[in-house]
């Protein structure tokens, strides 16, 4: 199998790295416009081909490509890609908003071709244990379920394209609470989204702090920030369950990343959470016996990196079970960011 990865910044190499480990696959191209950075990594890999242009890049004769630049590519590249025949692995979110998601899809399905969106989270060690035991009735039936990503100091380099609403398609709701999503309803068994409530602020990001580095971004007075820093969203399921969902680059709590969830069911409950990307997270499960609260603390092994999306990529494509994976699942997350966005904005509830 011959592959191709557009995009040589850390997303990219991920991409690069897993499928130099597969076996029978090789990787025939690289494009990026970071010139030495690009010929490093075609050197160090033996890449034969290395391109500026990702145009230039499916002009090889490539079985797929992963796409991993800004949001803003994502759509034209993966119709491309599959205008040629091409399966497409694209990173996260799918796209800028629902209706160029939906373009991917359609174009998707017109080349019989594999969309795959980068959604490694889900397939963490600790996510898989936890949602062993709410398919096992654990919990029995989850009602209410609170999930998050938060960063104190996390907005990236102000004035590029992730805080560009028109690159990056908003802020840390898009970028990293899609993971939170993502994962979120993969754990209740992928109940549809009837409803959002969402509210955003960029109280902090606008006026200089949260920037990755010591809390200062420097963007005060810049016009290119006109992303959110936090968002909130309250949503209702189609199974009568709710989400309560949080995302934020910037906030003034501990320092750090953290992300986890909390999961409430008629017999049991649940708490994970991951502290600084930890490899597996702090896993519990609480329970009534007798009238007397029961804690069960699970062990997970690691994983949740770019080696399972990429080997399940290849295998679904050698596989040949192509229909149904199309991308839809990842398109319609981005159908419900766009919803929480219009809530934000109208200040209302958005019915989907």
């Amino acid at each position: 199998m011959k592959v191709g990865v557009v995009g040589v910044g850390w997303a990219g190499q991920q991409h690069i790295n897993a499928y130099e480990r597969l076996d029978g696959v090789e990787i025939a191209g690289i494009a990026g416009l970071e010139d030495d950075v690009r010929r490093e990594l075609a050197a160090e890999h033996g890449i034969a081909h290395d391109f500026a242009d990702w145009q230039d890049l499916l002009r090889l004769d490539l079985d797929a490509v992963s796409v991993a630049v800004p949001t803003f590519l994502h759509a034209p590249i993966a119709i491309a890609a599959f205008e040629r025949g091409m399966h497409v692995l694209s990173e996260k979110p799918i796209a800028l908003n629902g209706d160029q998601a939906a373009e991917m899809v359609a174009a998707a399905r017109r080349a019989n071709r594999v969309l795959d969106v980068a959604f490694n989270h889900r397939r963490r060690g600790d996510i898989q244990r936890l949602k062993e035991a709410v398919d096992a009735g654990r919990l029995g039936r989850p009602y209410y379920t609170k999930a998050w990503w938060l960063r104190r100091t996390g907005i990236p380099t102000p004035g590029s394209w992730f805080t560009r609403a028109e690159l990056a398609g908003g802020g840390p709701l898009v970028d990293i609470g899609v993971h939170v999503l993502d994962f979120t309803l993969y754990l209740l068994g992928n109940p549809s989204v009837k409803s959002v409530s969402a509210s955003t602020y960029d109280l902090l990001g606008k006026n200089g702090f949260g920037g990755s580095d010591a809390g200062k971004s420097g963007v005060a007075g810049d016009p290119t920030f006109d992303v959110e820093d936090i968002a909130t969203v309250f949503m209702r399921l189609d199974d009568g369950g709710t989400l309560l969902l949080e995302a934020s680059w910037a906030a003034h709590r501990a320092e750090g990343d953290q992300f986890g969830a909390t999961l409430y069911g008629t017999e049991g409950g649940a708490e994970w959470i991951v502290d600084d990307y930890a490899e597996v997270g702090s896993l519990q499960l609480f329970g009534d016996q007798d009238g007397k609260a029961v804690i069960e603390r699970l062990d997970a092994p690691p994983g949740g990196k770019h080696d399972a999306v990429v080997a399940e990529f290849v295998e679904t494509i050698r596989s040949g079970e192509w229909e149904g994976n199309d991308g839809a699942g990842a398109a319609a997350l981005a159908r419900i960011v766009d919803a929480c966005y219009r809530s934000a904005r109208e200040q209302r509830e958005i019915s989907l």
